[in-house]
C-alpha cells in the first residue's frame, strides 16, 4: 500500500463576483457573440475585496479537508503550486496557509510551472511521499489572480481575456487506495520564455522607473511570430504529454474516461476532443469559469463529479500548458484501486 499515493480530497474557491461576455465585450471592443462562441466565456469569476490569492487558497484548502475528514494537524507538508502573484513579492504563501488552516505540524515551499503547475505538484508531491517516509499527508495549495495583469485593451493579448481568479487544493495521501495518482508527463519550450511577459518590476528592468506602473502587464512584443510557435508546437505537445502519461500507466488514449483539461478557446478544445475521439460528455467545458490558471483541471473534476461524468472506475486525465513554456499531463483512477 506504501507504493501508491492517492487525491483523499479536493476543493476549489470560486468569488462570487464575475464578469459576464457582454462586460468584456465592452472592454475590448471585440463582440459579445465571439467572446461568447470564439473565446469561449460566458461570464468568468474576478476577486472580490477580500480574494488575495493566499486567502482563496485558504478556502479551498479547507474545503479539501472537509472533503477528505482530515485533520489540519495531520497535514505534514503544504506545497504552494499557485500563481507566482502573490499577496506580496518574494514572500511564502505555502506557510501563510498553512498557518491560517491549522496545520500545525506542516513545512511548505513554494513551487511552479505557472498553469501546468497542479500536475508539477502532484508529481511532486507523489515523488517526495514514496521517498520520505515521513511524508503522509501533501497539500498542494493554489490560489489565482493573474488577470490583475491583464489589461483587456492590449490587444496581443486577447487570447488571455478568459483569465479570471479563483483556488484550488488537493489533498494526496501515501497508502490511500482511492483515486490513485498513476503516470505524469511534462514537455517544455524555452524559447517561448520571454514572447509574452510583463515587461516591468522583475529583475532585469531594476530598478523600478516613474512610469512602470503604466506598463504592469502582459504584453507579446512580436505577435505574429508568437502565434505561429504556438501553431506549430502546442498541439503536438498537448498529445504528446498526454499519451506518454498514459503509455506510463500502462493505459492507450481509448482508455480515457474524463478529460480535465484546462480552459482556452473553443476551437482548441474541440481539436483536441476530437483528436483523441472524445465526446463533451467526457469533459467539461468551463465556459462559466474562464480559464483560473492552474486551478482548471480541480475545477472540472468537481464538476465531473457533480455532472456523473467521473464515476468509481473512471481514468481521469489531467492536462494543461504554462505560458513560458510547460505541458503537463497526470493520469488519475478514480475510485477504489485493484492492485
Amino acid at each position: 500500500m506504501d507504493s501508491i499515493v492517492g487525491i483523499r480530497g479536493i476543493g476549489t474557491y470560486i468569488p462570487e463576483n464575475k464578469m459576464t461576455a457582454g462586460e468584456l465585450a465592452e472592454s475590448t471592443g471585440i463582440p459579445e457573440n465571439i467572446i461568447k462562441e470564439k473565446f469561449g466565456v460566458i461570464e468568468k469569476p474576478i476577486p472580490g475585496e477580500n480574494d488575495t490569492s493566499s486567502f482563496m487558497a485558504v478556502k479551498a484548502a479547507l474545503k479539501a479537508l472537509d472533503n477528505a475528514s482530515v485533520s489540519p494537524e495531520d497535514i505534514d507538508l503544504v506545497i504552494w503550486n499557485g500563481a507566482q502573484h502573490k499577496d506580496y513579492p518574494n514572500w511564502l504563501a505555502g506557510m501563510k496557509v498553512a498557518y491560517e488552516i491549522g496545520a500545525s505540524n506542516a513545512w511548505s515551499f513554494d513551487m511552479e510551472a505557472m498553469c501546468g503547475s497542479m500536475m508539477a505538484g502532484i508529481d511532486v508531491a507523489k515523488s517526495m511521499m514514496l521517498t520520505k517516509k515521513n511524508l503522509k499527508r501533501v497539500l498542494l495549495v493554489s490560489g489565482y489572480r493573474n488577470l490583475d495583469f491583464i489589461n483587456l485593451e492590449e490587444k496581443s493579448t486577447h487570447f488571455m481575456l478568459d483569465i479570471g481568479a479563483g483556488g484550488a487544493a488537493v489533498l494526496l495521501e501515501r497508502g490511500y487506495n482511492r483515486n490513485v495518482v498513476l503516470a505524469s508527463s511534462f514537455r517544455g519550450d524555452g524559447s517561448f520564455s520571454e514572447d509574452c511577459i510583463i515587461p516591468v518590476l522583475g529583475s532585469a528592468q531594476w530598478p523600478p522607473k516613474e512610469d512602470d506602473l503604466k506598463s504592469l502587464y502582459f504584453k507579446v512584443a512580436d505577435e505574429k511570430s508568437f502565434k505561429q510557435k504556438l501553431s506549430e508546437k502546442t498541439m503536438d505537445n498537448f498529445f504528446a504529454v498526454i499519451k506518454e502519461s498514459l503509455s506510463g500507466s500502462e493505459l492507450t488514449v481509448s482508455d480515457i474516461d474524463y478529460l480535465a483539461i484546462l480552459h482556452f478557446k473553443k476551437s482548441a478544445h474541440q481539436a483536441i476532443l476530437n483528436e483523441l475521439n472524445l465526446s463533451s460528455r467526457q469533459t467539461t467545458y468551463l465556459d462559466h469559469y474562464g480559464h483560473i490558471g492552474q486551478n482548471d483541471q480541480i475545477i472540472s473534476i468537481e464538476e465531473g463529479i457533480k455532472n456523473g461524468k467521473i464515476k468509481d472506475g473512471s481514468n481521469i486525465v489531467l492536462v494543461g500548458a504554462g505560458l513560458g513554456f510547460v505541458w503537463a499531463s497526470t493520469v488519475v483512477k478514480w475510485g477504489p484501486y485493484d492492485y
